[in-house]
């Protein structure tokens, strides 16, 4: 009876797997229908309406629409004026559409630049979490890591993309970009409530544009790093297939809904215009978004699989499972921290917006402000430095500095480094020892806990200096001064610190729930653990075939 239930269960998935699939093709192709012409060839991107100066300001003045807008007289004069001026000098509108268009060009090649700097990142995603754990889990660990940047990948072509960036083009156009005006439509939702994007399937019709795939580079890397931060939570006893559905799910459907919320123009990017609070839910370059996402994801998954056979003792006490190779820690978090370089300054989308100087050394500082606490407090809590707890203190100050990095000045980024470097110790032990909870790589603390302060760290610390008009809010002036852009609680905007609170609180509820409610349903159809020989043998022979250390072949069976 129980094989009856899971066959039919199999067979209802497969079906509802393929109803989604109908669903968006449909969508992909009713999108090529849109009014709005897609740009492939990229020659109709970048014009004079792109030219603009240091200050923003745009070379091209708008014809006034809105007769009982107070300043409407003053909007149409300007607007006559550049008429006439524009009709004595021709040449100068002609160069001005050379302008724009080399603009748009540099903002492509920085955009793809540093995308290219974020997809290095699997390299040292690949060797921390392979160097974590024990050698006979090697292969398995590589294989993870190879397999999350291909399945995700495919997951986030097919619907991801859609579902995040399908109505960005509404109230979250990246200008730098050219606007990607084809993506202009809600699948739920409408205007400033926004919950699901409905353009951009299969990166067709709409989606098969220059400006919106630079786009897609540029975020499926975003996504691939939640993709490969639940590696870190779940390895050494899932088996392979279920951690295939585990990647669909983070690029299909996990990741693409909350981004679409924030980045996508949805409904938590617009509560500052329909609710006032603040700018909206802000984060900058994805201390929620994408890590949070991933790592409370990675804490539910670990929750259903379940603790490693042999990390916990008859008497419920942990038992340390060494790392097998530090050299493969230490280079792949200096991989890390290498490709942030593109993951932060690159979220501007734009070489044009020079505030890329401050958002790279707020990185760096957060880096190196959290590897440092995290080494001084494990040497005061236990005697010795740890060379992996340095790492994750690293990764933790990366992380927490991701949301804020662009609205904060050099000192706020060295105390919340200083603050993540605590946060990841502390959570560790928590996880361990307190909610019982096995995560061999310690992604939870890093990704989630830290993930969850960054955004919180933007509330606090924000100082106004950058963010002016963010998501639609006071492009003139904020709190009563010109150019005032995000700006915290101790900087005076009390209502973006409870955005920014309630905003991450929801991410990590939103991330985790939906992730145990599926996977614990998946797991009670099929199991996604590998059986108790596999696991204590070491899965890269039963799972893949083959050793990472082929030498150490005989040490593995005789351990058997």
């Amino acid at each position: 009876m129980h094989d009856i239930f899971r066959t039919r269960s199999s067979r209802t998935i497969s079906r509802t797997v393929w109803l989604v699939l109908l669903i968006c093709i449909t969508f992909s192709f009713g999108g090529a229908l849109a009014a709005q012409q897609a740009d492939p060839a990229g020659i109709a991107t970048g014009d004079k309406t792109n030219a603009v100066d240091a200050g923003g300001n745009a070379f091209v003045v708008a014809e006034p629409t809105d007769k009982a807008d107070p300043d409407y007289a003053a909007k149409k004069k300007a607007f006559d004026e550049y008429q006439a001026q524009a009709a004595k000098e021709p040449l100068a509108v002609k160069l001005a559409d050379s302008v724009g268009h080399v603009r748009i060009a540099t903002n492509f090649g920085w955009t793809l630049n540093t995308g290219y700097l974020v997809l290095f990142m699997q390299a040292g995603f690949a060797l921390l979490t392979c160097g974590l754990v024990r050698k006979k889990n090697a292969a398995h660990l590589m294989m993870l890591n190879f397999a999350a940047y291909v399945f995700a990948f495919l997951a986030y072509y097919v619907c991801g993309y859609a579902f995040q960036f399908g109505a960005v083009a509404i109230n979250a156009a990246p200008a730098g970009l050219g606007g990607t005006p084809t993506l202009n439509h809600f699948l739920i939702g409408s205007g400033q409530w926004g919950f699901l994007g409905g353009k951009g399937f299969f990166l067709s019709g709409p989606g098969y544009d220059a400006g919106s795939n630079v786009l897609t580079l540029f975020e499926v890397v975003f996504m691939e790093t939640a993709g490969y931060i639940i590696v870190g939570s779940i390895c050494e006893r899932i088996n392979f297939w279920g951690f295939l559905l585990c990647e669909v799910f983070v690029g299909a459907l996990l990741y693409p809904i909350f981004g679409c919320w924030v980045w996508g123009g949805g409904w938590m990017s617009q509560l500052g215009a329909t609710m006032n609070l603040g700018h909206g839910y802000v984060d900058f370059a994805g201390s929620s978004v994408v890590h949070a996402v991933g790592g409370f994801c990675a804490m539910a998954l670990a929750i259903v699989l379940g603790p490693r056979l042999g990390k916990y003792g008859p008497d419920g006490k942990p038992r340390a499972f060494p790392a097998h190779n530090i050299v493969f820690v230490v280079t792949g978090t200096f991989i890390l921290l290498f490709g942030w370089m593109g993951f932060n300054p690159g979220s501007t989308l734009a070489a044009t917006d020079l505030r890329i100087g401050v958002i790279a050394i707020n990185t760096n500082l957060a880096a190196v402000a959290g590897a440092a606490t995290s080494i001084v407090l494990w040497y005061f809590m236990f005697g010795k430095p740890d060379i992996s707890m340095g790492c994750n203190g690293m990764l933790a100050g990366l992380v927490a500095i991701t949301a804020p990095c662009a609205f904060v000045g050099p000192n706020a980024a060295v105390i919340i480094g200083i603050i993540a470097g605590a946060i990841v110790c502390f959570g560790v032990l928590f996880n361990e020892r307190v909610l019982k909870v096995d995560d061999p790589c310690g992604a939870v603390s890093v990704h989630g806990y830290c993930g969850w302060f960054g955004a919180v760290a933007l509330g606090i610390f924000a100082d106004g200096t950058y963010g002016a008009g963010w998501n639609g809010i006071g492009p003139a002036s904020y709190l009563g001064k010109a150019g005032q852009g995000v700006t915290g609680l101790l900087h005076g905007d009390t209502s973006q610190f409870l955005t920014q609170l309630g905003g991450a609180t929801l991410c990590a509820i939103y991330a985790f729930a939906f992730t145990f409610v599926v996977f614990k349903v998946v797991n009670a159809v099929r199991p996604l653990r590998v059986s108790k020989e596999a696991e204590i043998e070491g899965l890269d022979l039963p799972e893949f075939g083959m050793l990472a250390y082929p030498e150490s072949g005989d040490e593995v069976s005789a351990a058997v």
